[in-house]
């Protein structure tokens, strides 16, 4: 059994107990109640019937003739007084003003055995020297002659406390008395054993609880430190890397490992400050932090999970809204980690949008600043949505079965954000995503000096294009904010048949479908257009090695923090204009087109080589992901050149050969079909020969063989692969 699991059942049976003491102790206090209710009834009673008594003994001197009827109603009374007290559980006595027992119940009376002299009569003080003498009661070691005395005083004081006394046989009698008006004495002898052995019980339970829960803290303590111990040594070698010389990647590797560091040490402690919130032992720290950079920060730690799983990680900052404010930024940075985390971790397909909103308020006052993190992944069914805060909760289902962990990190969070006076919050719809969001009132700390770019002359028009629309309506925004005038559009082929030369600049995403951004700004310097290319990448280390990056003006991590963003608009400096003739790079003939290169590859990442081998040439590339969409692709896009996979799912590339060939017969057409497979047997290569296909490339791929297919399939009506190359090469000599 893991721990968390240990930990869980050891806090569980504690809460179970504690709620079990808080039943029986509940119910004693009823019982209480009960009987001390019923003793002032049967008082009441008594004194009435007292009354009822001396009345008739007056009537009795005045009317003989009423003697009878009197008796009877006093013996009736009695008599139903009587069986009131014996059908009473617990011990029942009455006692005069002069300490005399005037009657007890069965249950009174038992404890002394079938003694004669306890009965009507007998004196309490008689009852206390009893007890001691024959042993009938356990006196905890104080001598009898103290105990009886103890015992007495407290028995004639106008007000008894109630006292437990315990038996020879272990046996607790709880005595609660109660004197009348008269002074005489109604005594209730209530038996607990039950609830004092649970109670010992429940002491002995809870005493071992806490012995384990030390261990516990003692052990997560030790690990703590064991843990930090080498983490130490990678964060301070990180900051001592910095102040060497480094380039920029160097120093954003370097960054990114400090900061990871850093918040795995915070995310190492979350048990430890679980603890600490239970015992209400965690203090905040604030200071002035840069709440955007801390947001920044916690996106770098999780893009590399979320590049794995192709989930697009999105920041929407407020632009009016300050970064600088005065809180913990180590709790705050805790909180972020586990919801985007969590949003990453449940969403396979999308994007994680952290959202930032506020209401803006001067230097040294509060503002209310919102953060919300949206995620297009699995939800959460309706009647599970308050299950999730508690701790070590997980939604089970058979759909998120496959995600670990440990079920502490929003138990965590919310703790948190209550801490800061804030506020949590969970919206979800079951398939379709979640918004996990939270509410903070941070005091304003002092702003840096507001940058918003001086926009350089001659651009008044951007061009944003990404394939994801929640991340172009971001860009627009911010771009509108700056007044600029925005065209918008999903893909780099769109991007490609809106361009003119009214477009100033161009902001691009970099992982796109069917065509990244380094493949569109090639394109559009192939094209003629030489307006600046702004290139936006969670890789940005892998697209500064592309050959392809010659073509752009700048490459920014993504998302790009304001004041990033701001500095790279202001280096454009001025643009101007080329005349229309002057062009940096020959246009291709109007009246060639493009050729037309169907690629068929399951597999994302030989996709995303062949790309990049084929990225230099001038072709028209589309990929299918199966052989079923190489054969509909191949009826729609009129391919002049195939590239097919032999293993693929629903359809491998043998089969989708065979069909090609199928829809091409009596046409007079065959396009020329290469294989591409990991497999290099001579008999595979019989076998795919006889499939249709022409030629027969292996992998690793070589990017010369490929560019050698590739011209040589280049039909008459098509533009040459190499023509901009090579009238480039013309044009600069």
């Amino acid at each position: 059994m893991s721990l968390a699991n240990k930990l869980a059942e050891e806090r569980r049976g504690r809460l179970a107990a504690e709620r079990m003491l808080e039943l029986k102790q509940s119910e004693l206090a009823a019982a209480r109640r009960k009987l001390d209710r019923h003793a002032q009834t049967l008082s009441a009673e008594i004194n009435e019937t007292r009354a009822e008594v001396a009345t008739v003994r007056d009537e009795n001197l005045r009317v003989k003739s009423d003697l009878s009827v009197a008796h009877h109603k006093v013996e009736v009374a009695e008599r139903r007084l009587w069986h009131s007290i014996e059908t009473v559980t617990d011990g029942f006595a009455f006692f005069d003003d002069t300490n005399r027992m005037l009657a007890a119940n069965r249950a009174y009376l038992v404890i002394f055995d079938g003694m004669e002299m306890v009965r009507p009569g007998v004196n309490y003080i008689t009852i206390l020297q009893i007890l001691t003498d024959e042993g009938i009661v356990n006196t905890e070691g104080v001598p009898h002659d103290e105990w009886r005395i103890m015992m007495a005083d407290r028995w004639l004081a106008p007000y008894p406390e109630p006292v437990t006394i315990r038996l020879w046989n272990d046996q607790y009698i709880k005595l609660i008395d109660r004197r009348g008006p008269g002074g005489d004495i109604v005594s209730l002898g209530l038996n607990i054993t039950t609830t004092v052995v649970y109670e010992e019980r429940l002491k002995e339970a809870r005493a071992v609880a806490e012995s384990a829960s030390r261990a516990k803290s003692a052990f997560l303590a030790n690990m703590s430190h064991e843990i930090r111990t080498p983490m130490n040594g990678v964060v301070g070698m990180a900051d001592l890397l910095t102040d060497t010389g480094l380039n920029e990647e160097q120093r954003l590797y370097v960054d990114t490992i400090r900061n990871s560091g850093e918040a795995l040490l915070t995310i190492i402690n979350d048990v430890l400050d679980y603890s600490k919130i239970e015992a209400e032992k965690l203090a905040l720290h604030p200071e002035p932090f840069d709440l955007e950079r801390c947001i920044h920060e916690v996106i770098m730690l999780l893009q590399h999970a979320a590049r794995e799983k192709d989930v697009k990680l999105l920041l929407d900052y407020d632009l009016f809204l300050p970064t600088r404010f005065v809180g913990d930024p180590g709790r705050i940075r805790q909180v972020l980690t586990n919801l985007i985390g969590n949003a990453v971790k449940f969403t396979a397909e999308g994007h994680v949008l952290v959202r930032v909103t506020g209401v803006p308020a001067d230097q040294g006052r509060e503002s209310q600043v919102n953060i919300a993190i949206e995620d297009t992944g699995i939800g959460i069914p309706a009647d599970k949505i308050d299950h999730i805060f508690g701790e070590f909760n997980q939604v089970e289902n058979d759909r998120n079965r496959q995600f670990d962990g440990t079920g502490l990190g929003l138990a965590i969070s919310q703790r948190l954000v209550g801490l800061m006076k804030g506020k949590i919050w969970v919206t979800s719809e079951e398939g379709v995503g979640s918004c996990f969001g939270f509410s903070l009132h941070l005091e304003t700390a002092e702003q840096e000096e507001p940058r918003h770019p001086a926009i350089p002359k001659g651009i008044g028009r951007v061009m944003v294009v990404d394939d994801v629309a929640a991340d172009r309506l971001i860009l627009e925004r911010q771009m509108e904010m700056l007044g600029l005038s925005v065209i918008s559009c999903p893909d780099g082929a769109a991007a490609l048949q809106r361009l003119d030369d009214t477009v100033d600049l161009v902001l691009t995403d970099h992982n796109m479908r069917d065509m990244d951004g380094l493949e569109l700004a090639q394109k559009i310097r192939g094209a003629g257009h030489q307006m600046p290319v702004i290139l936006l990448s969670t890789n940005p280390g892998h697209a500064d090695r592309d050959p392809d990056r010659k073509y752009l003006h700048a490459l920014m991590q993504k998302p790009a923090p304001r004041r990033v963003l701001f500095s790279m608009l202001e280096s454009l400096g001025p643009i101007a204009r080329p005349p229309p003739d002057a062009v940096a790079v020959p246009d291709r003939p109007p009246q060639l087109r493009l050729m037309r290169v169907l690629a068929a590859e399951d597999n994302k990442t030989n996709q995303l080589v062949l790309r990049k081998m084929l990225a230099h040439l001038t072709i028209d590339l589309q990929f299918a992901n199966n052989g079923e969409e190489a054969v509909a692709l191949y009826q729609s896009f009129v391919p002049d050149l195939i590239f097919m996979d032999i293993s693929m799912p629903k359809m491998d590339g043998k089969d989708a050969t065979r069909a090609i060939r199928a829809l091409e017969a009596g046409s007079g057409v065959a396009v020329p079909v290469v294989a591409l497979t990991a497999h290099a047997m001579d008999d595979e290569e019989a076998a795919i020969m006889a499939a249709g296909l022409n030629h027969y490339l292996t992998k690793p791929l070589r990017k010369d063989a490929l560019e050698r297919q590739v011209i040589a399939a280049c039909p008459p009506g098509a533009q040459p692969p190499l023509a901009v190359q090579e009238a480039a090469l013309q044009a600069s000599g």
